[in-house]
């Protein structure tokens, strides 16, 4: 019975390698109009506009109302995170946001660094560009797009920001000083969302790209997770010859013959290419894998089919959208915080930042925009975009956190990835890299980077 699986499978490979031998194609780069109505006749406004971040007191007032207004149930004795976010410690996070977060004191924090806005195919794309304080005589920053996903904000890279673009400052060497630019996708936050069906992360992609255009860089290093990943990776399939490095923590695999050899890889890790890590953070594959992503993605299937409605109840009580948020930062970061009474929430996160990141949802009303980002990349099933089947040929370099949902061995990237130059398995971390383990991550793109130049 194992000789014939063995042969099955490399046959498997045989067959696999002549369909899928590398072939560079790249994405068209089309446009699009996503604003209300009919694209006009007018040239679009390029300019490039200061923004700041402010609420008014009348939005406080009644965020305050509302929070008084909550409703809760009792947990079921012994739940701990197992049902979802515990209602008893929820009400510790009510409570410490009713009565003792200070969002204006987060507006100053917001605001530290200069945001902007610019239209794109009828959007009003917001963003944070962030330019190094000091340089070394002679040398220029390396620009950095990095773009974050669901359910996190650009705000997730602000305590990774001056490690790049400061290095020196917080104990780091300055071979590579960067500028950072980090804008919020089309309907998240200050983004403004799209008015029509099928804005995707191809044409977030493209949104981007033309928005590096515009403030004036020809290439550029990309580094995203989450949704954030996919959006890099299709710029990287898109215009190539403008990307100097990709740079990931997370990836969306599909078409991958290695992805189908698991049930194996136990008994024929080695012969499979899978290292001592990969089985650690595989296996059990039951418990690991299926069972962990079977737990984890309730939620996708939702925002992949029907967004709006769940979107209605998020959008109209603020602690219902915390709830809904917050447990995937505890989950997320870890999966045995499921054990914890209070999910483990403020073992990598403060209080402040967790909430920060939800005020941005619900300040700028837009967990509904933000929820059909997966109806338009997955709606429509899965292997059905041409991106989905290409390959991404410019230096890409992976971290690979042990607590991310799914573990993605170095085999599996470089199929999608054929010049994978970097693979790190990270000491420690989960799905919200930047925002857990942001010197860890920092490391990992400055190494990249030495490499990618290197080429």
């Amino acid at each position: 019975m194992w000789l014939e699986l063995i042969l099955a499978s490399v046959l498997g490979f045989v067959i696999y390698w002549f369909v899928s031998r590398d072939k560079e194609e790249t994405l068209p780069l089309e446009d699009g109009w996503w604003g209300p109505g009919s694209k006009p006749s007018a040239k679009e406004d390029e300019s490039i506009r200061p923004f700041k971040v402010e609420t008014s007191d009348e939005e406080i007032k009644d965020l305050h109302q509302r929070i008084d207004r909550f409703r809760a149930s009792p947990p079921l004795e012994g739940s701990r995170f197992h049902y979802g976010f515990n209602s008893s410690y929820l009400k510790k996070v009510v409570s410490f946001w009713r009565n003792e977060f200070d969002w204006r004191t987060q507006l100053e924090i917001l605001n530290q660094y200069p945001h902007f806005k610019t239209k794109i195919e009828g959007l009003d794309i917001h963003f944070i560009h962030v330019k190094p304080p000091q340089l070394p005589s002679g040398r220029t920053p390396k620009p950095l797009l990095m773009v974050h996903g669901w359910p996190g904000s650009f705000y997730e890279f602000y305590k990774i920001i001056p490690l790049l673009t400061d290095p020196k400052t917080h104990g780091l060497s300055d071979e590579h000083v960067f500028e950072v630019i980090c804008p919020s996708i089309p309907g998240y936050g200050f983004s403004e969302a799209s008015s029509k069906k099928g804005l995707n992360s191809v044409a977030t992609a493209r949104i981007f790209y033309k928005l590096m255009s515009r403030l004036g860089f020809q290439k550029f290093y990309i580094q995203g997770g989450d949704w954030g990943s996919l959006i890099c990776t299709n710029i990287a399939q898109m215009v190539p010859n403008h990307v100097k490095g990709l740079h990931l923590n997370m990836s969306f695999i599909s078409r991958n013959i290695y992805s189908l050899t698991p049930l194996l890889g136990q008994r024929f890790g080695r012969f499979l290419g899978y290292t001592e890590k990969d089985l650690e953070l595989l296996y059990p594959f039951k418990e690991k894998v299926f069972y962990n992503i079977m737990r984890e993605s309730g939620y996708l299937h939702i925002q992949a089919t029907k967004p709006d409605t769940v979107g209605c109840a998020l959008n109209d009580s603020p602690v219902g959208l915390a709830a809904y948020i917050l447990e995937k930062f505890s989950t997320w970061t870890k999966s045995e915080y499921c054990e914890l009474e209070d999910g483990g929430l403020e073992r990598k996160f403060s209080l402040e930042d967790l909430l920060t990141n939800i005020m941005i949802y619900w300040t700028t009303g837009t967990i509904v925009s933000s929820q059909r980002f997966y109806k338009e990349n997955l709606g429509q099933g899965v292997m059905v975009h041409r991106h989905e089947g290409m390959k991404v040929f410019v230096p890409t370099g992976y971290s690979a956190f042990p607590s991310e949902i799914l573990h993605a061995p170095e085999k599996w990237v470089k199929v999608k990835y054929p010049k994978l130059i970097s693979y790190s398995y990270m000491e420690r971390g989960g799905h919200f890299a930047a925002f857990e383990e942001p010197k860890l991550l920092a490391q990992d793109i400055r190494k990249f980077v030495s490499l990618a130049e290197l080429q």
